[in-house]
């Protein structure tokens, strides 16, 4: 309620005249402005403001974290980590081994922030330099033709597949366009379990939407392979499974959209839509859920957490996933208070499986691409699955162990090969200049 009603959110006047409220939309709209005193001048509006509130906010996270460790010890859990793992039968292991990988794969991270500082042509690579797209891309897409170029992208999931997603997406199972009272973002309602799934999309004819678009109908797919085969009592599956296939979906139609580029720049825009898509879930969903675990641990050990003692915590994570220290990406202290933003906090202990599921449908696309049809089998069948075992469970059974190092390792090694493609491009356009 603070933030979405409460809040009396600043205007600010960009360098082109325009005015500009900076509340969550209008921060979210105007941070990749390709101007940099503009980017900084909306980080600098938004955080200020939200650090009037710090105290306040604070004391809200303090209040339900502190609940969840009081209900976690009634209930005779270990911890809320062991409470939240426990429904779905997922080792500790799993997030323990994402954390510890995601933070020795930070050289990785570190080299994208450097190629993007090179790209973007700044010597200083700060905090609001994050979100600017790295290239532009001059073309549109809308509903028709991201539809056909999703077909197209995923006929390497055979006949089937794209015979049966045809067919769906002709069915006015979709509310494609903004309009005013309609909800931000996107996502997929799986429906009753004798009714087909619904998707609310917010399309505006660009690259992004229809990534968006592949991304929704990952699950709505799943919805449907998961119906072929599954009674009422074991259709709807995990989040721990539920983000995969719209992930991959992503790979899919981001290797499909770079093996058509009709140029170098577009390449290099898909390319950078790739590592941007790699960075904000596999480093970003994982640098929350380290700092969640950082804030229940901490409250598990009787300390007390302040919106200024939270800030610091958050700093410190922040900080070491952005090399500050190293100069790779430099924080300042003001937006240390990005927790105060982020809603996911209040979920307990969400935001790891946005992690987990990138990377293990980064593993099962590979699968299909280096094994062909028997991977193609392997990826349906773990969809067709739905909630007949535990995730975890069903994910191995898939060939993917998300308790050991390999697939957190295969995502870094994803995430360089892409770079090394990058840097090629860019080395053969400062040749021909």
């Amino acid at each position: 309620m603070a933030a979405n009603a409460d809040i009396p959110w600043p205007t600010i006047t960009l360098s082109t005249g325009e005015e500009g409220t900076i509340d969550s939309q209008g921060y979210s709209r105007y941070r990749g402005s390709e101007n940099r005193d503009d980017r900084k001048l909306v980080f600098d509006a938004f955080w200020n403001k939200w650090l009037e509130y710090r105290n306040s906010v604070g004391a809200t996270l303090n209040a339900h974290v502190q609940t969840q460790v009081a209900l976690a010890k009634a209930r005779n859990y270990d911890s809320v980590l062991h409470r939240e793992l426990f429904n779905d039968n997922i080792p500790e292991d799993v997030y323990r081994t994402l954390v510890s990988e995601v933070n020795a794969a930070l050289p990785t991270l570190h080299r994208y922030f450097r190629l993007r500082a090179k790209m973007l042509g700044v010597d200083e690579m700060r905090y609001y330099d994050i979100y600017p797209p790295l290239v532009s891309l001059d073309k549109e897409f809308d509903i028709e033709s991201s539809k056909e170029i999703t077909l197209d992208a995923m006929s390497v999931l055979g006949d089937d597949w794209v015979d049966m997603q045809r067919e769906a997406m002709n069915e006015r199972w979709m509310h494609v366009y903004p309009q005013r009272g309609k909800r931000s973002g996107a996502y997929m309602s799986p429906g009753a379990y004798d009714v087909h799934p619904f998707l609310l999309l917010n399309h505006n004819d660009d690259y992004e939407s229809l990534s968006t678009l592949a991304h929704e109908w990952g699950h709505a797919m799943h919805t449907l392979y998961s119906k072929q085969e599954q009674p009422f009592e074991t259709v709807f599956y995990s989040t721990f499974i539920a983000e995969i296939p719209s992930t991959s979906l992503e790979l899919i139609l981001q290797d499909y959209m770079n093996r058509n580029a009709e140029t170098d720049n577009e390449r290099l825009y898909y390319l950078g839509s790739a590592l941007e898509g790699m960075r904000g879930t596999f480093f970003r969903q994982t640098m929350f859920a380290e700092f969640e675990l950082a804030l229940y641990e901490a409250a598990e050990r009787g300390e007390a957490l302040s919106g200024q003692r939270i800030s610091e915590m958050y700093g410190e994570i922040l900080k070491r996933y952005h090399g500050h220290d190293d100069g790779v990406v430099v924080i300042d202290d003001l937006y240390t208070n990005e927790w105060m933003f982020i809603p996911h906090f209040y979920l307990n202990m969400y935001v790891y499986q946005y992690a987990t599921s990138q990377t293990a449908g980064t593993a099962l696309y590979a699968k299909i691409a280096e094994e062909g049809k028997p991977g193609v089998d392997n990826y349906k069948n773990l969809l067709r699955a739905g909630g007949s075992d535990y995730p975890y469970t069903l994910l191995r059974n898939a060939g993917v162990d998300m308790a050991t190092p390999a697939p957190y390792r295969a995502v870094a090694a994803k995430m360089n090969a892409i770079m090394d493609e990058m840097e090629a491009i860019l080395d053969r356009q400062g040749a021909d200049d």
